[in-house]
């Protein structure tokens, strides 16, 4: 049994629309897995999950906004994200709080949403002119941490949410 968790930021429902229905077309297959979201920490920094939650339990951060770009290829154009743009230091501030005192280096991720994984998904020329054309979100508001797991490649679910205070 192959055991996943992450920790991450679902976009609210509100403001994912546009992101959903990119999704839904193009890349249904990783749509039916998780909403679409921002990964807060990756399985390898929290593998001392005790210290993480405690931390996040602790610290009572305030909400954050993300900012974003235009969706861009990667993966060698196989993939679609909508990347980060500017610094978002709230967001950094925010991963080095909760991952205070892991034993493995935390490193400066910059945030995205995953229009079209490469692991199910095939982008072309056409179907990024589409996602191009449609009105994506520059700036997400997130108003809580949620501690996600997936089982031997099932759809993620969430077994814990920790609610972000209001700046």
């Amino acid at each position: 049994m192959q055991i996943r968790r992450q920790l991450t930021l679902f976009v609210n429902a509100g403001e994912a629309r546009e992101l959903e229905q990119v999704r839904k077309e193009f890349n249904p297959a990783q749509y039916r897995l998780i909403k679409s979201h921002v990964t807060f920490c990756r399985e390898d920094e929290i593998e001392d999950l005790p210290l993480v939650l405690s931390n996040l339990q602790q610290i009572h951060p305030s909400g954050i906004a993300v900012h974003f770009g235009p969706p861009v290829r990667f993966d060698h154009g196989l993939g679609v994200m909508l990347p980060a743009s500017g610094s978002n230091a709230p967001f950094h501030q925010l991963r080095l709080q909760v991952l205070s005192g892991v034993a493995v280096p935390v490193k400066r991720r910059q945030p995205h949403i995953t229009l079209m994984h490469p692991r199910n998904a095939t982008c072309t020329n056409q179907i990024f002119y589409v996602i191009q054309k449609t009105p994506l979100p520059t700036t997400l508001k997130f108003d809580n941490i949620c501690l996600i797991e997936q089982v031997d490649g099932e759809p993620w679910r969430v077994l814990e949410k920790y609610e972000l205070s209001n700046p």
